[in-house]
C-alpha cells in the first residue's frame, strides 16, 4: 500500500494526504454525539494536544528540511528560513485581519476581520478554517519537495507529517464541534460545521504542492513559510485559548504529550 502511494503523482499524493487529514477531522467531530455533557477540560486537553503536534511538526518536518534545502542555494543559509518563516506569520496575520471570524469561546463583540452579519457559527468555523490553512500547505509543500529528492525516506517523512497532522485533527474536530453544540446548535449541525473546517486542507495541500513542484527555488522558503504560519496559530490562538478557564496544568501537559508523540513519529518513520 505504501509503495503504491509512493509511486503516485505528487499532486495526487498531496490530495490524498489532505483528504486523510480532513477525514480524521470528520471522525473527531463525530465524537460530539458521544458527549452527553460538555466539558471545558476536554476541550482544553484536545486543543493543547493539537498545539503540541503542530509545534513538533513545524520544527522537525518543516524547518529542518528548509535548512537542508537552503544549503543548496548560493545565499546565506539563514535567509530563506527566516524570510519564509516571517512570511508565513504575516500571511496568517493578514488573513486574520481580513476574513470575518470569531475565536472559539469568545463573545460576539470580539469578532475579527471585516464587518459582517454572518451567523455566529459560521464565524466560529471560519476561525478554525483559517488555522487549517498552514496545515494543508505543510502537507502539500512536503509532498511537493519529493520532486527534487524523491527517496522513500523522504516520502516517509512526508507521510509522518501527514499522519501527525491527522492525529491532531482528531481532537481539533471535537474542539470545533463542542463549542458549537454548547452554544445552542444541534449536535448534527455542530458535526457538519465542525468537519467542514477541515475541507480547506486538501485544497491548500494542492496549492502548496503545485507551487513547490513547479518552482524549485521557493522550496526552502515554502517549508519555512508553512512553519511560520503554524507557529503563528499556536501562539496567537491555541495556547491562549487553553489557558482561559484554569485548566493550565492539564492543557500544558497535553501540549507536551502532543509534541512528544509527533517527535517520536518524525524520528521513528
Amino acid at each position: 500500500m505504501l509503495f503504491n502511494i509512493y509511486n503516485l503523482n505528487i499532486l495526487l499524493q498531496s490530495l490524498i494526504g489532505g483528504l486523510f487529514t480532513w477525514f480524521i477531522t470528520l471522525i473527531g467531530a463525530l465524537t460530539i454525539f458521544l458527549n452527553k455533557k460538555s466539558d471545558r477540560k476536554i476541550f482544553d486537553v484536545a486543543l493543547g494536544f493539537a498545539g503540541g503536534v503542530m509545534l513538533a511538526a513545524s520544527f522537525f518536518s518543516l524547518l529542518l528540511p528548509s535548512i537542508e534545502y537552503s544549503k543548496k542555494l548560493l545565499i546565506p543559509l539563514w535567509f530563506p528560513v527566516s524570510l519564509g518563516f516571517l512570511g508565513g506569520a504575516l500571511f496568517l496575520l493578514l488573513f486574520d485581519k481580513i476574513i470575518p471570524h470569531l475565536h472559539i469561546n469568545s463573545k460576539i463583540e470580539n469578532k475579527e476581520g471585516i464587518k459582517t452579519e454572518l451567523p455566529v457559527y459560521f464565524l466560529l468555523v471560519f476561525a478554525i478554517t483559517l488555522h487549517n490553512i498552514p496545515e494543508g500547505l505543510a502537507i502539500g509543500v512536503s509532498f511537493g519537495s519529493l520532486k527534487y529528492n524523491n527517496t522513500f525516506e523522504n516520502f516517509l517523512n512526508s507521510l509522518s507529517l501527514t499522519i501527525g497532522i491527522g492525529i491532531q485533527n482528531f481532537p481539533e474536530g471535537l474542539a470545533v464541534s463542542l463549542p458549537l453544540s454548547t452554544s445552542g446548535i444541534s449536535k448534527l449541525k455542530s458535526f457538519i460545521l465542525g468537519q467542514l473546517s477541515g475541507l480547506i486542507e486538501p485544497l491548500f495541500a494542492l496549492v502548496g504542492a503545485f507551487f513547490v513542484s513547479y518552482f524549485s527555488k521557493i522550496l526552502p522558503y515554502a517549508l519555512s513559510f508553512a512553519a511560520g504560519a503554524m507557529i503563528y496559530v499556536i501562539i496567537e490562538e491555541v495556547i491562549p485559548e487553553t489557558q482561559k478557564e484554569g485548566n493550565i496544568d492539564i492543557s500544558t501537559f497535553s501540549f507536551i504529550i502532543g509534541f512528544v508523540i509527533m517527535t517520536i513519529l518524525d524520528i521513528s518513520i
